[in-house]
């Protein structure tokens, strides 16, 4: 047999046996630990019955009269002491006390000084569920005595305390000081009769009550009923009893959710319904600004990080609030709010100002409507455009206009006080009323402003922008431009000129709009501001090209657009959307930012509408001049618009070219049309681009490009066929491209003046007659241009070959300056050299030079 079977049973029964000793060693333990804890361990112990009792009685304790009936009281019972919250609060202030007390022997101020501030924060709980200990009057009373005579101790030895030991001191001295002016009165009565003062605590006490362990705990921390709300239950602070809200405590329970702001943990939103409930009991106009004010910031607070925006639901609950801060602040012109202002310390007594005086709050009403205006974008920017809810959060922008207007009257109203400096602030605002407008038809506008004054209460008036002037949103646009004019000089003066360009433009009022971008410099210095005043100059800019468009100016139209639709960019330079280049590396950082500076979709400008016409204005351009250049390589290089001609290329190279698709499609087919002399075809496929109807009165448009298609066609036709003709009658032109003789002769006496094609005009005949000129082959002009490319080159190799000899020269019998060609020294002089180490300067112009003996060049 194995030996594993002989050892099995012996191996099971000595496990077993150790097993036994095991847990009979931990009941001897136990036992031994049970026996030698305090009565206070032995309440808890109590509570659970072993299994034995539980088998030997399990129906007594259900018997009436058994060992565990209640009316049975027992002495043998354990009894528990409960302790309420004041008890509790009261030993730890004792326990801080004797730390104090134990320091103060031994001079240890560090020690003191943090107990102090336990002991503080112990007070300030106790004082919560009732008035100050006066055991805490006693000791800080005492602990300013003892500090005094350390202090005097300390000047009168020679031994100095050490560094530590000396701040500490020095920290409590300031924080004794700082905390004792809030228990002056308490701390006379005790310095006036001590043992007096003391003996009436005693008095007060109440003795502990005594409870069963099994019956039911008294609780002390009920609130009372007459402080439930409507649903039956009732605010509950910190220290068990309800929370009493009252005009008195206003300032106490501001400075509680002041002090909490931006602490870990902190619940906003229980912040904000105590505060809109302290808000209902306030009375005096201080309170309430107090209130509203922090109330606010607190609504702010609730948004954290750059991607979240705030809801909607609390946005119009900030800008009602904001609202009600105006009204109050109108209805009570004692009191303003102000930046600089100075905070009031006194939190049981409110300011009360005199009939002339004025009482300043510290706050900032323009940080406010600027924070709205913020949130608003950035939740416009978040919300899909294609929406109805869009539609509905951009309906609050009403609102937050009527703030804007109506923080403008208030800063006006302000200002007219002679301490009061609020110039900055009212630009600022002035500058977020005139962004919310600039950008609007004018019908938009007066309609926003006739609704805002609407709105408004009839005391609100405003010097700068009266009613009257609001009727006309020009007049209104003009006006706030110009007091930024005057009374700024920082950047919005730069955005207030910018805004006024692009009004001025989506008016059609090209020349007043150009005049005034040329007149700014804005161009030269635009490089060195932020980012978002370079995407306002872009859209102006780009406005600007859209006006000279509608107005048939061809050049000009094609000049503004040029700058921001010739690159791959338009996205991102009008901040419509974010478009990342294919090799770009961008980090998310960079990303996020770029998203953040997106224009809401409202604001956008078509970007198809956009391409179309820099597209459209291109081919105008563009296809004369390449007719013109014909087979010459020279001209053919200065391209008007390289983006034009690169889509050229690319669609002349296609094999099959189908129907056109897109506004890109359309325009390239129109202008192969126009090079081929099609100019009716040319005319029809720009003509069938839906997007014209986007602009206002398209089809004055479509006539406009139909005139210019013909010109362009006819000038076309010009510089090809000029060669073939020795005369043409202009009635004929006048009937090939359906234009009158007035206007084709006009054209043609244009292109003769510019020297475009030569020719003369001959009025008798009415006929244009061609001069023939030297007509150069293919190969005669490439050897020109060959010709030229070499001497630019050998100019060049002078240049270079100067700049290295000019210094030192040549040495030996060679001097400076190219003896067989004179070099581009003097003019036939010779140059200038040293004798003896035969150093010649730059020698004459002449060709074919002699060296002479002192190393310069002489003309031959």
């Amino acid at each position: 047999m194995s030996r594993f079977f002989h050892g099995g049973a012996s191996d099971s029964e000595s496990s077993s046996s150790d097993e036994e000793e095991l847990y009979s060693e931990e009941e001897e333990e136990k036992s031994e630990e049970s026996s030698s804890e305090e009565s206070s361990s032995s309440s808890s112990s109590d509570d659970e019955l072993s299994e034995s009792e539980e088998e030997a009685e399990g129906g007594s304790r259900f018997i009436a009269g058994g060992k565990y009936d209640d009316s049975d009281e027992s002495e043998d019972e354990g009894k528990r002491i409960v302790k309420s919250a004041k008890d509790k609060r009261l030993g730890e202030i004792e326990s801080s006390i004797k730390l104090i007390e134990n320091a103060e022997k031994i001079n240890d101020w560090v020690v003191i000084t943090a107990e102090f501030d336990k002991l503080n924060r112990f007070v300030e709980k106790a004082k919560q569920s009732g008035p100050v200990p006066k055991l805490y009057i006693k000791a800080v009373a005492d602990l300013e005595d003892f500090m005094a005579e350390s202090i005097a101790k300390d000047k009168a030895s020679a031994k100095k305390m050490n560094a530590a030991n000396a701040r500490a001191l020095n920290t409590i001295k300031q924080r004794i000081k700082k905390n004792n002016r809030t228990y002056e009165k308490e701390i006379e009565q005790y310095r006036g009769d001590k043992e007096g003062y003391m003996a009436e605590e005693e008095e007060e006490e109440k003795p502990m009550i005594k409870v069963k362990k099994d019956k039911t705990v008294t609780r002390e921390n009920i609130a009372p009923a007459g402080f439930e709300d409507d649903e039956g239950f009732a605010t509950v602070g910190r220290g068990g009893k309800a929370v009493q809200y009252t005009p008195e405590s206003i300032f106490k329970h501001l400075k509680i959710i002041i002090e909490a702001r931006g602490k870990k943990n902190t619940d906003r939103m229980d912040q904000i319904r105590t505060m809109e409930k302290l808000l209902e009991i306030a009375q005096t106009p201080y309170q309430k600004v107090k209130v509203l004010l922090a109330l606010v910031s607190t609504r702010f607070d609730l948004t954290t990080g750059a991607s979240n925006y705030m809801s909607t639901e609390q946005w119009k609950s900030a800008s009602s609030e904001f609202n009600l801060l105006l009204d109050t602040l109108e209805r009570n012109p004692n009191y303003i709010v102000h930046e600089l202002a100075e905070e009031w310390d006194d939190d049981e007594r409110a300011p009360e100002p005199g009939p002339d005086e004025v009482f300043k709050v510290p706050g900032s009403v323009v940080s406010f409507i600027e924070r709205l205006d913020d949130e608003l974008t950035r939740s416009l920017q978040n919300i899909d455009p294609h929406t109805t809810e869009y539609i509905e959060r951009l309906g609050d922008e009403s609102a937050l206009y009527a703030g804007v207007v109506r923080s403008q009257a208030y800063y006006e109203r302000i200002q007219q006080q002679p301490d009061v400096k609020v110039t900055e602030s009212l630009n600022r605002v002035v500058n977020r009323r005139l962004e919310h407008v600039y950008f609007k038809p004018a019908q938009v506008v007066e309609t926003v402003e006739e609704h805002t004054w609407n709105c408004l209460p009839n005391s609100v008036e405003s010097a700068i922008t009266p009613r009257s002037v609001t009727r006309n949103a020009t007049n209104l646009i003009n006006t706030l431009c110009t007091y930024l004019y005057k009374y700024d000089q920082t950047i919005l003066r730069t955005r207030a000129i910018l805004c006024q360009i692009y009004h001025h433009a989506l008016h059609n009022q090209f020349y007043k709009s150009r005049d005034m971008l040329l007149m700014s410099h804005l161009q030269e210095n635009i490089h060195g501001a932020d980012v978002s005043t370079q995407i306002l100059y872009n859209r102006t800019l780009v406005q600007a090209g859209l006006c000279a468009f509608r107005a048939g100016l061809i050049y000009e139209a094609q000049t503004a657009l040029q700058e921001i639709c010739g690159t791959n960019r338009l996205k991102e330079l009008l901040a419509q959307g974010v478009q990342i280049q294919r090799y770009a590396q961008v980090t998310p950082e960079q990303e996020r930012l770029e998203r953040q500076r997106q224009l809401p979709f409202h604001m956008h400008i078509n970007l198809e509408l956009l391409e179309c016409a820099y597209l459209t204005c291109s081919m105008l351009l563009e296809i004369p001049a390449l007719a013109a250049a014909g087979s010459s390589p020279d001209i053919k290089k200065r391209a008007i618009s390289k983006t034009f001609r690169r889509m050229l290329e690319y669609h002349e190279r296609q094999i099959f070219t189908g129907p056109p698709e897109n506004t890109r499609d359309h325009v390239m087919q129109a202008s192969k049309a126009l090079a081929a002399g099609e100019w009716k075809r040319s005319s029809e496929l720009i003509h069938a681009i839906k997007i014209w109807d986007l602009l206002p009165e398209p089809e004055k448009i479509k006539e406009m490009l139909a005139v210019k298609i013909q010109e362009e066609g006819l000038r076309t036709y010009l510089f090809t066929y000029a060669p073939f003709y020795d005369t043409v009658a202009i009635d004929r032109l006048a009937e090939m491209f359906d234009l009158t003789e007035r206007k084709v002769s006009a054209v043609v006496s244009k292109m003769i003046a510019h020297e475009e094609i030569a020719a003369a005009l001959d009025q008798v005949n009415n006929a244009i007659i061609f001069r023939k000129g030297v007509e150069l082959s293919r190969l005669q002009s490439l050897a020109l241009t060959l010709s030229e490319k070499a001497s630019s080159l050998i100019e060049l190799n002078e240049r270079v070959l100067e700049q290295k000899t000019a210094g030192s020269g040549y040495e030996g019998a060679v001097g400076g300056g190219r003896g067989g060609r004179g070099g581009r020294g003097g003019r036939g002089e010779g140059g200038r050299g040293d004798v003896d180490n035969r150093r010649g300067g730059r020698g004459g112009r002449g060709r074919g030079g002699i060296v002479s003996s002192r190393g310069g060049a002489v003309r031959a």
